[in-house]
């Protein structure tokens, strides 16, 4: 059936072979991956969202919550890094849906993922705009409401300008090639990772362990209320295997950057939450900025303002990765004609997509400047779950249907490992609002008007079994 006609693995490596028209620069080696994934991963999650999860959702047991939420992505980054080392191709989840489903799911999941990218870069660049103003402020420079809230977020907003900017900086840096984009990410995280460490040393020893009790105050339901919230915390890792073309050697280099940086950022965020809700009642950190507010708490100013920086440098590689992904999907989607061409035209010297970079950093936003912050992160959660749970299932499918492929490396225990990541996955899918599903089911009607009077046609596979 056409609906499910599939890329064989020839035609992967074929059209990412060096050289051909639309491959990319493969310029990334395993530290460069690490460091985009913990670019990826730390940032909004650990900077905003570990507050106002320990005190509405989980209290102290926010820590379990973290181990949930980690171990749904550690199932889900397995399936990731065998798929990433033994295809090395741009465009993630879809392209391996593509060879493992058939088109018509790999157009679902493209489409996922464009909804998962489209809508965390303006939710993250406000929680950046936001850090941003603070430390402004700090400093005694206010900016007006008008520009610096959109119409939904506050009265008097009008448009969120930071918010605009920092996508509009970072879209200009994506432009200019992936080296470029990776030695910037490179020195960002290590100050980041630095700055999470310097936290860690100096609160360690003002834990008073009354904080943890009550440890579980809003029972076992806030526990995983709380780890569908701070999930959040840990999509980016998958925005490792969109690099996967772009990779000196995938097969070594894939597994190491996404199972490192996941295991990396898992241990700093527990580290930071047991510190957190020891040295401040879990009920005080309903705060935007709860890491700064825990050393205020303390009385280190000097310390909170270190960290505001830090978080502000954090939230910006989170977007810089998250747009990386985005411009790759796009490219991918397009090099197999489901999308129009120019979305793969590459720059004659900076070889990276520049027409999509731009469309995708001009349109986020746009997004960024005028959409209220709840929507945006409840889509992006949806849209990630299912794109790691189609992923898990392309693992268990491809071993039994093409059980003679090199795999460089490979998930242990399937299909034990993929169905866990399956029913984590979907039970936190389960756990969102009614209204985040309506709005994923309107969002596929969408991409299935367009699949069925554009994409069907135009498919490159579609054209070669002519």
């Amino acid at each position: 059936m056409e609906l499910f006609r599939k890329k064989t693995v020839e035609m992967i490596e074929d059209e990412t072979r060096e050289g051909q028209p639309h491959s990319l620069k493969k310029a990334l080696n395993w530290f460069d991956l690490i460091l985009l994934g913990i670019g990826g991963i730390i940032g909004t999650g650990i900077f905003v969202i570990t507050g106002v999860a320990a005190a509405k959702y989980a209290g102290p047991a926010l820590i379990i919550s973290f181990v949930i939420a980690g171990l749904a992505s550690a199932f889900t980054a397995l399936s990731y890094a065998e798929f990433a080392s033994s295809f090395p191709i741009s465009g993630s989840t879809y392209s391996y849906s593509y060879l493992a489903l058939g088109e018509i799911v790999a157009w679902v999941i493209g489409w996922d993922l464009i909804l998962e990218y489209a809508f965390a870069l303006p939710a993250i660049a406000l929680g950046w705009s936001g850090y941003f103003t603070a430390l402004l402020h700090s400093l005694g420079i206010n900016v007006p409401a008008q520009i610096a809230n959109s119409s939904f977020a506050a009265a008097g907003g009008v448009v969120n300008v930071p918010a605009m900017g920092i996508i509009l900086f970072l879209t200009w840096l994506v432009y200019l090639g992936i080296r470029e984009s990776a030695t910037f990410n490179n020195i960002a995280v290590i100050f980041k990772v630095s700055v999470i460490l310097f936290f860690i040393a100096v609160a360690v020893w003002h834990i008073k362990p009354v904080n943890w009790h009550p440890f579980m105050p809003y029972g076992w339901h806030g526990v995983m209320a709380g780890a569908a919230i701070i999930f959040f915390a840990y999509i980016g890792f998958d925005a490792v295997s969109t690099a996967a073309e772009e990779s000196k050697n995938p097969a070594r280099d894939m597994p190491i950057g996404i199972i490192g940086s996941l295991a990396v950022s898992s241990i700093l965020y527990i580290a930071v939450v047991v510190i957190l809700t020891g040295i401040i009642p879990y009920k005080l950190l309903n705060d935007p900025a709860p890491v700064a507010k825990g050393l205020e708490y303390l009385g280190m100013s000097f310390g909170s303002g270190l960290v505001s920086i830090g978080a502000l440098v954090g939230i910006t590689t989170v977007l810089l990765v998250m747009l990386y992904g985005q411009v790759r999907i796009f490219f991918a989607m397009s090099r197999d004609g489901l999308l129009p061409a120019f979305f793969s035209k590459l720059h004659p010297k900076h070889k990276t997509p520049y027409l999509s970079t731009w469309f995708v950093g001009i349109i986020t936003s746009i997004l960024a400047g005028f959409l209220p912050i709840d929507v945006l992160a409840e889509l992006v959660n949806i849209g990630t779950l299912f794109a790691f749970l189609l992923v898990s299932l392309s693992v268990i499918i491809l071993r039994y249907t093409r059980p003679e492929l090199n795999r460089k490396f490979k998930c242990p225990w399937v299909p034990f490992i993929p169905i866990m990541a399956i029913l984590f996955s979907g039970y936190l899918m389960i756990s969102l609002p009614i209204e985040t599903w309506i709005r994923f089911i309107v969002w596929f009607i969408i991409g299935f008007i367009i699949y069925f009077t554009y994409s069907r046609y135009n498919s490159r596979l579609a054209k070669l079994q002519q």
